[in-house]
């Protein structure tokens, strides 16, 4: 992916961000697309809060994965005006890879509910919750979105089944699914660096895809391709950063999700 593609694809998302109108507590889209809303879920006996975002579609609409695809919106998710909530962490199911006139996406198909990890300031108290959801939902045309949810989590609640579904459906671990040696071949191209990763791992099923994600959200990673050498997965691509300037890329901090008919695989590190 050249230069030039990526900035049609960055100036393509720039055309289609809008913001539209938002409510409160279950917050839905002007044209009754999408709606969103907050689970409360529970409080963990170390003071860890466990609730979750829940993305409704219509039938036959998708959303999108942390990592899209060339063909995906990236989801943006701030927490200004949120009380008492010091770290938060997402926890991403499995999503889905959709393929369309020749594109590549990764996502959600009519729903998702994704669980937030909260670590409150004061494991005693309230977390008052408010979120900003910018996201893409695509059929045959992709709209962006702006919802806004907001709830109160109180220091008690019960275990929800689909948070605790949620959290179910994540990848395995590259212990648990028998990951071996992972490599990384790293050089340059005209436009940033090209990667060629090696995983020896068993298969995941079917037609795998391995996507790459790096730590440094200035750094954009083209779409690539996946096959199969044997008993280890190939995948390739290139990196570049988005204002066209030098980057450098740590290896122990690249990310490989291997998504297969099976199951999913979350890899952390390679060596060199």
């Amino acid at each position: 992916m050249k230069t030039r593609s990526l900035l049609s694809s960055l100036a393509l998302a720039a055309l289609m961000a809008p913001a539209l109108m938002p409510t409160a507590a279950t917050a839905q889209s002007f044209d009754q697309v999408v709606q969103a809303e907050v689970l409360p879920g529970w409080r963990d006996a170390e003071g860890t809060h466990m609730a979750a975002v829940k993305i409704t579609l219509n039938p036959g609409w998708k959303t999108y994965w942390r990592a899209p695809g060339d063909a995906g919106i990236p989801p943006q998710i701030t927490w200004n005006g949120s009380r008492n909530m010091g770290s938060v962490a997402l926890e991403w199911p499995t999503p889905e890879v959709f393929n369309q006139n020749g594109m590549r996406s990764i996502g959600y198909s009519d729903e998702l509910v994704l669980p937030v990890r909260i670590a409150p300031k004061d494991a005693g108290k309230p977390v008052r919750l408010k979120a900003t959801l910018d996201i893409g939902v695509c059929r045959d045309i992709c709209v962006p979105q702006r919802l806004k949810v907001k709830a109160e989590l109180p220091p008690s609640g019960a275990r929800d089944a689909e948070i605790t579904a949620a959290l179910v459906d994540q990848p395995l671990t590259a212990r648990e699914a028998g990951v071996g040696k992972v490599t990384c071949k790293l050089s340059p191209t005209s436009d940033g660096v090209a990667l060629t990763a090696t995983i020896h791992m068993p298969s995941a099923g079917g037609a795998e895809v391995a996507v790459v994600e790096t730590a440094d959200p200035h750094v954009w990673v083209a779409e690539g391709t996946t096959k199969r050498q044997g008993g280890a997965l190939v995948a390739e691509t290139e990196m570049m950063h988005v204002d066209a300037s030098s980057f450098m890329v740590n290896r122990s901090d690249l990310r490989f999700t291997v998504l297969g008919t099976n199951h999913a695989v979350d890899i952390i590190g390679c060596s060199g």
